[in-house]
Protein backbone atom coordinates (compact mmCIF):
# COMPACT_ATOMS: atom_id res chain seq x y z
CA UNK A 1 0.00 0.00 0.00
CA UNK A 2 1.41 3.39 -0.98
CA UNK A 3 2.10 6.21 1.48
CA UNK A 4 -0.64 8.28 -0.14
CA UNK A 5 -3.19 5.48 0.27
CA UNK A 6 -2.15 4.91 3.89
CA UNK A 7 -2.56 8.59 4.68
CA UNK A 8 -5.96 8.65 2.99
CA UNK A 9 -7.20 5.67 4.98
CA UNK A 10 -5.94 7.09 8.25
CA UNK A 11 -7.98 10.22 7.59
CA UNK A 12 -11.23 8.32 6.94
CA UNK A 13 -13.72 7.35 9.62
CA UNK A 14 -14.25 3.83 10.92
CA UNK A 15 -17.66 2.13 10.89
CA UNK A 16 -18.31 -1.06 12.82
CA UNK A 17 -21.36 -2.92 11.54
CA UNK A 18 -22.97 -6.33 11.83
CA UNK A 19 -25.19 -8.43 9.60
CA UNK A 20 -28.11 -10.47 10.93
CA UNK A 21 -31.08 -12.38 9.56
CA UNK A 22 -32.75 -15.76 9.33
CA UNK A 23 -31.13 -18.89 7.96
CA UNK A 24 -30.64 -18.78 4.17
CA UNK A 25 -31.54 -15.10 3.92
CA UNK A 26 -28.17 -14.54 2.25
CA UNK A 27 -26.06 -12.78 4.88
CA UNK A 28 -22.77 -14.39 3.91
CA UNK A 29 -23.54 -13.89 0.22
CA UNK A 30 -24.19 -10.19 0.86
CA UNK A 31 -20.90 -9.85 2.73
CA UNK A 32 -19.08 -11.71 -0.03
CA UNK A 33 -20.68 -9.47 -2.64
CA UNK A 34 -19.66 -6.37 -0.69
CA UNK A 35 -16.06 -7.57 -0.47
CA UNK A 36 -15.92 -8.74 -4.08
CA UNK A 37 -17.55 -5.74 -5.76
CA UNK A 38 -15.65 -3.20 -3.64
CA UNK A 39 -12.38 -4.84 -4.76
CA UNK A 40 -11.56 -5.91 -1.20
CA UNK A 41 -10.77 -9.56 -2.02
CA UNK A 42 -7.23 -10.73 -2.68
CA UNK A 43 -6.65 -12.71 -5.87
CA UNK A 44 -5.62 -15.89 -4.05
CA UNK A 45 -8.75 -15.70 -1.85
CA UNK A 46 -10.98 -15.44 -4.91
CA UNK A 47 -9.15 -18.32 -6.61
CA UNK A 48 -9.66 -20.52 -3.53
CA UNK A 49 -13.39 -19.71 -3.52
CA UNK A 50 -13.65 -20.47 -7.25
CA UNK A 51 -11.95 -23.84 -6.76
CA UNK A 52 -14.18 -24.72 -3.80
CA UNK A 53 -17.30 -23.68 -5.74
CA UNK A 54 -16.26 -25.71 -8.81
CA UNK A 55 -15.66 -28.79 -6.67
CA UNK A 56 -19.27 -28.48 -5.46
CA UNK A 57 -20.56 -28.33 -9.03
CA UNK A 58 -21.42 -24.62 -9.04
CA UNK A 59 -21.08 -22.62 -12.24
CA UNK A 60 -19.74 -19.44 -10.62
CA UNK A 61 -17.97 -18.53 -7.38
CA UNK A 62 -20.05 -18.88 -4.20
CA UNK A 63 -19.24 -15.56 -2.55
CA UNK A 64 -20.60 -16.78 0.79
CA UNK A 65 -17.42 -18.84 1.12
CA UNK A 66 -15.45 -15.62 1.58
CA UNK A 67 -16.87 -15.37 5.11
CA UNK A 68 -17.85 -18.93 6.06
CA UNK A 69 -14.40 -20.12 7.10
CA UNK A 70 -15.22 -23.11 9.34
CA UNK A 71 -15.35 -26.51 7.65
CA UNK A 72 -18.77 -27.21 9.15
CA UNK A 73 -20.04 -23.89 7.80
CA UNK A 74 -18.90 -24.68 4.26
CA UNK A 75 -20.22 -28.24 4.35
CA UNK A 76 -23.65 -27.24 5.68
CA UNK A 77 -23.92 -23.89 3.91
CA UNK A 78 -24.66 -22.06 7.16
CA UNK A 79 -22.89 -19.58 9.44
CA UNK A 80 -22.14 -20.95 12.92
CA UNK A 81 -19.83 -18.40 14.53
CA UNK A 82 -19.31 -14.66 14.12
CA UNK A 83 -16.99 -13.98 11.18
CA UNK A 84 -15.13 -10.68 11.32
CA UNK A 85 -13.89 -9.00 8.16
CA UNK A 86 -11.89 -5.82 7.69
CA UNK A 87 -12.04 -3.80 4.49
CA UNK A 88 -11.84 -0.23 3.29
CA UNK A 89 -12.93 2.06 0.50
CA UNK A 90 -11.51 5.51 -0.25
CA UNK A 91 -14.35 7.00 1.83
CA UNK A 92 -14.37 4.84 4.98
CA UNK A 93 -12.82 1.90 6.83
CA UNK A 94 -15.03 -0.97 8.01
CA UNK A 95 -15.05 -3.74 10.62
CA UNK A 96 -17.83 -6.18 9.73
CA UNK A 97 -19.30 -8.93 11.91
CA UNK A 98 -21.24 -11.57 9.96
CA UNK A 99 -23.48 -13.25 12.57
CA UNK A 100 -25.35 -16.60 12.43
CA UNK A 101 -29.05 -16.85 11.66
CA UNK A 102 -30.15 -19.87 13.69
CA UNK A 103 -32.15 -19.25 16.87
CA UNK A 104 -29.63 -21.27 18.92
CA UNK A 105 -26.90 -18.82 17.86
CA UNK A 106 -28.72 -15.71 19.12
CA UNK A 107 -25.90 -15.22 21.63
CA UNK A 108 -23.44 -14.96 18.72
CA UNK A 109 -25.52 -12.16 17.23
CA UNK A 110 -25.34 -10.33 20.57
CA UNK A 111 -21.55 -10.70 20.52
CA UNK A 112 -21.23 -9.38 16.98
CA UNK A 113 -23.59 -6.44 17.41
CA UNK A 114 -22.43 -5.35 20.88
CA UNK A 115 -19.89 -2.89 19.46
CA UNK A 116 -21.66 -2.14 16.17
CA UNK A 117 -22.80 1.34 15.16
CA UNK A 118 -25.00 -0.13 12.42
CA UNK A 119 -26.79 -3.44 11.89
CA UNK A 120 -27.86 -4.81 8.51
CA UNK A 121 -30.90 -7.07 9.00
CA UNK A 122 -31.65 -9.22 5.97
CA UNK A 123 -35.11 -10.41 4.99
CA UNK A 124 -35.95 -12.90 2.24
CA UNK A 125 -38.38 -11.06 -0.05
CA UNK A 126 -40.37 -14.28 -0.48
CA UNK A 127 -40.89 -14.79 3.27
CA UNK A 128 -41.12 -11.23 4.60
CA UNK A 129 -40.71 -10.37 8.28
CA UNK A 130 -40.46 -13.60 10.28
CA UNK A 131 -39.87 -14.47 13.93
CA UNK A 132 -36.07 -14.30 13.63
CA UNK A 133 -36.34 -10.89 11.94
CA UNK A 134 -38.21 -9.55 14.94
CA UNK A 135 -35.74 -11.21 17.29
CA UNK A 136 -32.75 -9.55 15.62
CA UNK A 137 -34.51 -6.16 15.54
CA UNK A 138 -35.20 -6.47 19.26
CA UNK A 139 -31.57 -7.32 19.99
CA UNK A 140 -30.42 -4.31 17.95
CA UNK A 141 -32.74 -2.14 20.03
CA UNK A 142 -31.54 -3.65 23.31
CA UNK A 143 -27.92 -3.06 22.31
CA UNK A 144 -28.75 0.57 21.39
CA UNK A 145 -27.42 0.20 17.84
CA UNK A 146 -28.08 3.70 16.43
CA UNK A 147 -28.56 2.73 12.75
CA UNK A 148 -30.47 -0.23 11.27
CA UNK A 149 -30.56 -1.17 7.58
CA UNK A 150 -33.37 -3.44 6.37
CA UNK A 151 -31.96 -5.28 3.34
CA UNK A 152 -34.83 -6.97 1.50
CA UNK A 153 -32.86 -9.67 -0.30
CA UNK A 154 -33.64 -12.01 -3.21
CA UNK A 155 -35.69 -9.39 -5.03
CA UNK A 156 -34.82 -11.23 -8.24
CA UNK A 157 -37.01 -14.13 -7.03
CA UNK A 158 -40.09 -11.88 -6.73
CA UNK A 159 -39.61 -10.21 -10.13
CA UNK A 160 -38.21 -7.07 -8.47
CA UNK A 161 -41.76 -6.10 -7.44
CA UNK A 162 -41.97 -2.73 -5.69
CA UNK A 163 -45.17 -3.75 -3.87
CA UNK A 164 -43.41 -6.69 -2.19
CA UNK A 165 -40.59 -4.46 -0.97
CA UNK A 166 -42.95 -1.70 0.22
CA UNK A 167 -45.09 -4.11 2.27
CA UNK A 168 -42.06 -5.64 4.02
CA UNK A 169 -40.48 -2.24 4.69
CA UNK A 170 -43.72 -0.89 6.17
CA UNK A 171 -44.19 -3.89 8.49
CA UNK A 172 -40.59 -3.88 9.72
CA UNK A 173 -40.47 -0.11 10.25
CA UNK A 174 -43.64 -0.23 12.35
CA UNK A 175 -42.14 -2.96 14.55
CA UNK A 176 -38.82 -1.10 14.84
CA UNK A 177 -40.66 2.03 15.93
CA UNK A 178 -42.28 0.07 18.77
CA UNK A 179 -38.80 -0.99 19.87
CA UNK A 180 -37.51 2.57 19.87
CA UNK A 181 -34.99 2.06 17.06
CA UNK A 182 -34.12 5.63 16.03
CA UNK A 183 -33.44 5.05 12.32
CA UNK A 184 -34.33 2.42 9.71
CA UNK A 185 -33.14 2.52 6.09
CA UNK A 186 -34.81 -0.03 3.79
CA UNK A 187 -32.95 -1.14 0.64
CA UNK A 188 -34.17 -3.72 -1.95
CA UNK A 189 -31.28 -5.95 -3.05
CA UNK A 190 -30.21 -9.17 -4.67
CA UNK A 191 -26.95 -10.23 -3.07
CA UNK A 192 -26.53 -13.09 -5.55
CA UNK A 193 -26.96 -10.88 -8.62
CA UNK A 194 -25.36 -7.79 -7.09
CA UNK A 195 -28.42 -5.51 -7.34
CA UNK A 196 -28.10 -2.43 -5.09
CA UNK A 197 -25.24 -3.89 -3.07
CA UNK A 198 -22.34 -1.89 -4.50
CA UNK A 199 -23.76 -0.89 -7.88
CA UNK A 200 -27.30 0.45 -8.48
CA UNK A 201 -29.74 -2.08 -9.90
CA UNK A 202 -30.88 -1.86 -13.51
CA UNK A 203 -34.00 -3.85 -12.57
CA UNK A 204 -35.47 -1.54 -9.93
CA UNK A 205 -35.79 1.91 -11.46
CA UNK A 206 -38.60 2.59 -8.97
CA UNK A 207 -36.02 2.72 -6.16
CA UNK A 208 -34.13 5.98 -5.83
CA UNK A 209 -32.27 5.44 -2.58
CA UNK A 210 -28.64 4.49 -1.88
CA UNK A 211 -26.97 1.13 -2.44
CA UNK A 212 -25.86 -0.78 0.64
CA UNK A 213 -22.23 0.31 0.25
CA UNK A 214 -23.17 3.92 -0.46
CA UNK A 215 -25.23 4.02 2.74
CA UNK A 216 -22.42 2.40 4.73
CA UNK A 217 -19.98 4.98 3.40
CA UNK A 218 -22.17 7.99 4.17
CA UNK A 219 -24.16 7.15 7.31
CA UNK A 220 -23.13 9.60 10.05
CA UNK A 221 -21.17 8.08 12.91
CA UNK A 222 -22.91 10.30 15.43
CA UNK A 223 -22.23 8.21 18.53
CA UNK A 224 -18.84 9.99 18.98
CA UNK A 225 -17.60 8.64 22.31
CA UNK A 226 -15.31 11.65 22.70
CA UNK A 227 -18.37 13.63 23.84
CA UNK A 228 -19.56 11.02 26.36
CA UNK A 229 -18.81 10.89 30.08
CA UNK A 230 -15.02 10.59 30.43
CA UNK A 231 -13.98 7.22 31.85
CA UNK A 232 -10.56 5.52 32.22
CA UNK A 233 -10.55 1.96 33.66
CA UNK A 234 -7.09 1.46 35.19
CA UNK A 235 -5.40 -1.55 33.67
CA UNK A 236 -1.89 -1.27 35.05
CA UNK A 237 0.10 0.85 37.52
CA UNK A 238 3.46 1.88 36.03
CA UNK A 239 6.24 2.51 38.54
CA UNK A 240 9.69 1.89 36.98
CA UNK A 241 11.71 3.09 40.04
CA UNK A 242 14.77 3.72 37.90
CA UNK A 243 17.48 6.35 38.26
CA UNK A 244 15.90 8.25 35.38
CA UNK A 245 12.37 8.03 36.83
CA UNK A 246 12.76 7.56 40.61
CA UNK A 247 9.31 8.93 41.55
CA UNK A 248 7.29 8.09 38.42
CA UNK A 249 3.87 6.61 39.14
CA UNK A 250 1.42 6.41 36.27
CA UNK A 251 -1.97 4.79 35.78
CA UNK A 252 -2.30 3.14 32.38
CA UNK A 253 -5.40 2.09 30.47
CA UNK A 254 -7.52 2.67 27.40
CA UNK A 255 -9.92 5.60 27.64
CA UNK A 256 -13.38 4.04 27.41
CA UNK A 257 -15.19 7.30 26.65
CA UNK A 258 -14.76 11.05 26.72
CA UNK A 259 -11.50 12.98 27.05
CA UNK A 260 -9.05 13.93 29.79
CA UNK A 261 -6.98 17.10 30.06
CA UNK A 262 -3.94 18.10 32.12
CA UNK A 263 -5.05 20.19 35.11
CA UNK A 264 -8.48 18.52 35.30
CA UNK A 265 -9.74 17.43 38.72
CA UNK A 266 -10.54 13.71 38.78
CA UNK A 267 -11.97 11.18 41.19
CA UNK A 268 -10.82 7.58 41.60
CA UNK A 269 -13.69 5.13 42.07
CA UNK A 270 -14.85 3.26 44.04
CA UNK A 271 -12.66 4.85 46.78
CA UNK A 272 -13.84 8.39 46.01
CA UNK A 273 -10.38 9.94 46.43
CA UNK A 274 -9.73 13.07 44.34
CA UNK A 275 -6.68 14.56 42.69
CA UNK A 276 -5.62 16.58 39.65
CA UNK A 277 -4.12 15.29 36.40
CA UNK A 278 -0.52 16.52 36.40
CA UNK A 279 0.48 14.83 33.16
CA UNK A 280 -0.66 12.55 30.33
CA UNK A 281 1.73 10.25 28.48
CA UNK A 282 0.73 8.96 25.03
CA UNK A 283 3.11 6.61 23.22
CA UNK A 284 5.91 7.77 25.48
CA UNK A 285 5.35 11.46 24.80
CA UNK A 286 3.60 14.03 27.03
CA UNK A 287 0.34 15.50 25.71
CA UNK A 288 -2.14 18.02 27.08
CA UNK A 289 -5.30 16.15 26.17
CA UNK A 290 -6.29 12.56 25.32
CA UNK A 291 -9.59 11.09 24.18
CA UNK A 292 -11.55 7.90 23.76
CA UNK A 293 -9.89 4.67 22.51
CA UNK A 294 -6.40 6.09 23.10
CA UNK A 295 -4.20 4.04 25.42
CA UNK A 296 -2.59 6.49 27.82
CA UNK A 297 -0.89 6.86 31.19
CA UNK A 298 -2.30 9.44 33.59
CA UNK A 299 -0.09 11.06 36.24
CA UNK A 300 -1.80 12.53 39.31
CA UNK A 301 -0.65 15.42 41.47
CA UNK A 302 -1.35 13.54 44.72
CA UNK A 303 0.07 10.23 45.90
CA UNK A 304 -3.18 8.33 46.38
CA UNK A 305 -3.98 4.62 46.31
CA UNK A 306 -4.94 3.60 42.77
CA UNK A 307 -4.82 0.03 41.48
CA UNK A 308 -6.00 -2.13 38.59
CA UNK A 309 -9.78 -2.18 38.39
CA UNK A 310 -10.26 1.38 39.62
CA UNK A 311 -12.06 3.91 37.42
CA UNK A 312 -10.72 7.44 36.93
CA UNK A 313 -13.45 9.98 36.09
CA UNK A 314 -13.86 13.78 36.11
CA UNK A 315 -14.94 14.86 39.58
CA UNK A 316 -17.78 16.96 38.16
CA UNK A 317 -19.11 13.98 36.16
CA UNK A 318 -18.65 10.96 38.43
CA UNK A 319 -21.12 8.05 38.19
CA UNK A 320 -22.75 6.71 41.37
CA UNK A 321 -21.31 3.60 43.00
CA UNK A 322 -23.62 0.78 43.97
CA UNK A 323 -23.70 -2.82 45.10
CA UNK A 324 -27.14 -3.41 43.58
CA UNK A 325 -27.05 -3.70 39.79
CA UNK A 326 -30.24 -4.05 37.77
CA UNK A 327 -29.76 -4.92 34.13
CA UNK A 328 -31.01 -6.52 30.96
CA UNK A 329 -28.92 -9.57 30.15
CA UNK A 330 -28.44 -12.13 27.40
CA UNK A 331 -27.48 -15.52 28.79
CA UNK A 332 -24.81 -17.10 26.58
CA UNK A 333 -23.82 -20.26 28.49
CA UNK A 334 -25.38 -23.69 28.05
CA UNK A 335 -25.95 -24.05 31.80
CA UNK A 336 -28.87 -21.90 33.01
CA UNK A 337 -28.53 -18.76 35.12
CA UNK A 338 -30.61 -19.19 38.28
CA UNK A 339 -31.68 -17.11 41.28
CA UNK A 340 -28.99 -17.55 43.92
CA UNK A 341 -26.28 -18.22 41.30
CA UNK A 342 -22.84 -17.21 42.64
CA UNK A 343 -20.82 -15.51 39.92
CA UNK A 344 -17.98 -13.12 39.21
CA UNK A 345 -18.99 -9.80 37.66
CA UNK A 346 -16.43 -8.17 35.33
CA UNK A 347 -17.00 -4.46 34.71
CA UNK A 348 -14.24 -2.74 32.77
CA UNK A 349 -10.98 -3.91 34.35
CA UNK A 350 -12.58 -4.73 37.73
CA UNK A 351 -13.84 -8.20 38.71
CA UNK A 352 -15.85 -8.73 41.90
CA UNK A 353 -17.86 -11.51 43.54
CA UNK A 354 -21.60 -11.26 43.04
CA UNK A 355 -24.83 -13.18 43.46
CA UNK A 356 -27.97 -13.24 41.34
CA UNK A 357 -30.63 -12.03 43.78
CA UNK A 358 -33.62 -12.09 41.41
CA UNK A 359 -34.67 -12.66 37.81
CA UNK A 360 -37.78 -10.45 37.56
CA UNK A 361 -38.68 -11.36 33.99
CA UNK A 362 -37.73 -13.10 30.78
CA UNK A 363 -38.38 -11.31 27.50
CA UNK A 364 -40.30 -13.03 24.71
CA UNK A 365 -38.79 -11.42 21.64
CA UNK A 366 -41.55 -12.54 19.29
CA UNK A 367 -44.13 -10.14 20.74
CA UNK A 368 -42.07 -8.29 23.41
CA UNK A 369 -44.16 -9.78 26.20
CA UNK A 370 -42.66 -10.45 29.64
CA UNK A 371 -42.71 -13.81 31.41
CA UNK A 372 -42.60 -12.81 35.10
CA UNK A 373 -40.17 -14.43 37.56
CA UNK A 374 -39.04 -17.37 35.40
CA UNK A 375 -36.54 -18.47 38.07
CA UNK A 376 -33.81 -19.02 35.50
CA UNK A 377 -32.52 -17.97 32.08
CA UNK A 378 -31.50 -20.64 29.58
CA UNK A 379 -28.99 -20.26 26.74
CA UNK A 380 -29.94 -17.39 24.37
CA UNK A 381 -32.61 -16.09 26.78
CA UNK A 382 -32.86 -12.34 27.37
CA UNK A 383 -34.25 -11.09 30.64
CA UNK A 384 -33.99 -8.74 33.59
CA UNK A 385 -31.79 -9.53 36.59
CA UNK A 386 -30.92 -7.99 39.92
CA UNK A 387 -27.38 -8.62 41.10
CA UNK A 388 -25.75 -7.89 44.45
CA UNK A 389 -21.97 -7.33 44.34
CA UNK A 390 -19.45 -7.85 47.14
CA UNK A 391 -17.91 -4.41 46.50
CA UNK A 392 -19.34 -1.12 45.22
CA UNK A 393 -19.11 -0.60 41.45
CA UNK A 394 -19.18 2.69 39.52
CA UNK A 395 -21.60 1.83 36.71
CA UNK A 396 -23.21 4.00 34.05
CA UNK A 397 -26.53 3.32 32.42
CA UNK A 398 -26.06 1.39 29.17
CA UNK A 399 -28.25 4.02 27.49
CA UNK A 400 -25.59 6.62 28.38
CA UNK A 401 -22.48 4.54 27.70
CA UNK A 402 -22.26 1.20 25.94
CA UNK A 403 -18.69 0.78 27.24
CA UNK A 404 -19.07 1.48 30.97
CA UNK A 405 -22.72 0.46 31.14
CA UNK A 406 -21.98 -3.15 30.20
CA UNK A 407 -20.57 -6.13 32.08
CA UNK A 408 -20.21 -9.90 31.90
CA UNK A 409 -20.94 -12.60 34.46
CA UNK A 410 -18.29 -15.31 34.82
CA UNK A 411 -18.42 -18.79 36.31
CA UNK A 412 -16.00 -18.67 39.29
CA UNK A 413 -15.33 -22.40 38.96
CA UNK A 414 -13.87 -22.49 35.45
CA UNK A 415 -13.79 -18.88 34.19
CA UNK A 416 -16.32 -19.33 31.36
CA UNK A 417 -18.53 -16.43 30.36
CA UNK A 418 -22.12 -16.93 31.46
CA UNK A 419 -24.01 -13.76 30.67
CA UNK A 420 -23.64 -10.38 28.94
CA UNK A 421 -25.36 -7.52 30.76
CA UNK A 422 -26.56 -3.98 30.03
CA UNK A 423 -27.13 -1.78 33.09
CA UNK A 424 -30.40 0.10 33.52
CA UNK A 425 -33.69 0.06 31.67
CA UNK A 426 -34.31 -1.72 28.39
CA UNK A 427 -37.13 -0.92 25.98
CA UNK A 428 -39.25 -3.44 27.92
CA UNK A 429 -40.10 -2.20 31.44
CA UNK A 430 -39.18 -4.83 34.02
CA UNK A 431 -41.50 -6.10 36.70
CA UNK A 432 -40.90 -4.79 40.24
CA UNK A 433 -38.02 -6.64 41.85
CA UNK A 434 -39.12 -8.78 44.77
CA UNK A 435 -37.42 -8.75 48.15
CA UNK A 436 -34.26 -10.84 48.09
CA UNK A 437 -33.86 -13.75 50.46
CA UNK A 438 -30.74 -14.37 52.50
CA UNK A 439 -28.00 -16.49 50.97
CA UNK A 440 -25.51 -18.08 53.35
CA UNK A 441 -21.97 -16.88 52.79
CA UNK A 442 -22.87 -14.55 49.91
CA UNK A 443 -25.02 -11.93 51.66
CA UNK A 444 -23.24 -8.66 50.90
Amino acid sequence: MSTTTTEALSATTLLRFATAGSVDDGKSTLVGRLLHDSKSVLADQLEAVERASASRGQDGPDLALLTDGLRAEREQGITIDVAYRYFATPRRRFILADTPGHVQYTRNMVTGASTAELTVILVDARNGVVEQTRRHAAIAALLRVPHVVLAVNKMDLVDYAESVFAAIAEEFTAYATELGIPEVTAIPISALAGDNVVEPSAHMDWYGGPTVLEHLETVPVSHDLAHCHARLPVQYVIRPQTAEHPDYRGYAGQIAAGSFRVGEEVTVLPSGRTSTISGIDLLGEPVDVAWTTQSVTLLLADDIDVSRGDLIVPTKDAPPTTQDVEATVCHVADQPLTVGHRVLLKHGTRTVKAIVKDIPSRLTLDDLSLHPHPGQLAANDIGRVKIRTAEPLPVDSYADSRRTGSFILIDPADGTTLTAGMVGESFAAPDPVKSASDDDGWDF
